[in-house]
């Protein structure tokens, strides 16, 4: 039969790729179906990779990848219109990730994937699966018919094909997040001096509150080699709520006095928006099928409170491949059989970690206004009379700012917002 392999993958990102090159290392026959012009030309994420995941897939990528800095410094910064607290851990032996450009990055792993053996084809639109007697054994795409024994789908976060075979039900907004982005050249001399950097290192800056303050949504800078990233993630619902423009946000963001002067006199070279899951664990589909698999976007698999998407996409690419390996040597692709896959997960730190939040979006929908709006003021205000000399007496302050706490919300709110924070506590160590 023309077009038949032992396994396609609908996606050449990071979990597409993932999972083609651990399938062709081990001998098996594997295309991949990109429809961008090239692996990378469509994704965008903030962006960092992660490097011991990263490491299990390329244990040579930091002599050969193209990385832009190392992550040395993270920062959270809590913003109101005109005023920040920003907390900052410092680490020059860190190793924990890299800040790279998706474009450059996710080709280098497709050319690193076609040296093992996988067949890419780009410029490919999957338009619907081929199901025969209950089982997926191929795709249909605008041109021709492909077959196999598997189909591993990383075709991102809005998978109309997971949605074919009723793996998946329709996208809510408020299970997904916009994120917009620019990418703004300053010149590595600048970055290192306005991020207190070397020419190697490289920061990732969290931003919490203005100008989406009372609203779900957080924004984040990236530190490239001559370039910074400045964007956010905003709940879709927010946008479709308030009825919101996500450039006007990104323009407040950008104006606030903390951004302002990092970007200053920089200049612009892309804008990129993209959708990201934000479901969370309650939201996760079936990830399995006869004849088929769901990995990374596709799968909702992403930890939004600690800013973690890549790496669960690689892992998930890594893990499906190992099941696609176990169904071909015993020639059996039943449902049955590729719950190894779900089981692989179920083990890993994915689902765990993903597990310790699965009561955060529900709450944060709830208590929004509370978390990114209220206490981000609060603690401005805390510091603005912390570190105030007008020769009011200090205990005089502290009661003031005390008291502000109790006058500004009455008691029942407050304690809304506490046993909010005890029940994601609780779910997070439990």
């Amino acid at each position: 039969m023309d077009n038949k392999a032992q396994v396609l993958i609908v996606g050449g990102g990071p979990a597409g790729i993932s999972a083609g090159i651990t399938l062709a290392r081990s001998g098996i026959d594997v295309i991949i179906l990109e429809r961008g012009s090239y692996c990378g030309s469509k994704n965008m994420f903030g962006g960092a990779i992660y490097t011991q995941p990263t490491k299990e897939i390329f244990p040579d990528f930091e002599a050969n990848a193209p990385i832009e800095r190392k992550t040395v410094k993270h920062n959270y910064m809590l913003l109101t219109e005109k005023e920040s607290t920003v907390i900052s851990h410092f680490d020059v032996e860190a190793n924990t990730s890299y800040s790279v450009v998706r474009g450059k990055f996710d080709r280098w792993m497709a050319e690193e994937a076609k040296k093992a053996g996988v067949v890419i084809a780009t410029e490919t639109v999957v338009k619907e699966l081929i199901v025969k007697d209950k089982k997926v054994v191929g795709v249909k795409t605008e041109l021709e018919d492909y077959y196999s024994d598997i189909v591993i789908l990383a075709d991102g976060v809005n998978s109309l094909l997971a949605r074919q075979i009723g793996l998946r039900k329709r996208i809510e907004p408020k299970d997904v997040a916009l994120g917009v982005k620019e990418v703004i050249k300053i010149g590595s001399d600048k970055i290192n001096e306005r991020f207190n950097l070397t020419d190697d290192t490289g920061s990732i800056s969290e931003i919490i509150g203005y100008p989406m303050s009372e609203m779900l949504g957080l924004g984040y800078i990236y530190t490239n080699k001559d370039s910074i990233v400045v964007g956010f993630g905003i709940a879709l619902d927010e946008l479709v709520k308030r009825k919101l423009k996500p450039y006007e946000l990104l323009d407040k963001l950008k104006e606030h006095p903390s951004i302002s002067t990092l970007i200053k006199d920089g200049e612009v070279t892309e804008y990129s928006a993209h959708l990201i899951p934000e479901g969370g664990f309650k939201k996760l589909p079936k990830l399995y099928g006869n004849g088929v698999l769901v990995v990374g976007d596709a799968a909702m698999l992403v930890d939004n409170i600690h800013w973690e998407g890549t790496n669960l996409a690689m892992m998930s690419g890594k893990f499906a491949a190992e099941t696609a390996i176990y169904a071909i040597n015993n020639n059996n692709f039943s449902a049955d059989c590729l719950k190894l896959y779900n089981e692989k997960l179920n083990n890993s730190f994915i689902i765990k970690d993903l597990k310790s939040y699965k009561n955060l979006m529900p709450v944060m929908h709830k208590r929004e206004k509370s978390f990114t709006g209220y206490y981000i003021k609060k603690v401005n205000a805390f510091f603005k009379m912390f570190t105030s000399v007008d020769s009011v007496p200090k205990r005089t302050k502290f009661r003031q700012f005390i008291k502000s706490i109790f006058t500004d919300r009455n008691i029942f709110v407050l304690l809304q917002d506490g046993l909010a924070v005890l029940k994601l506590l609780f779910g997070a160590i439990k």
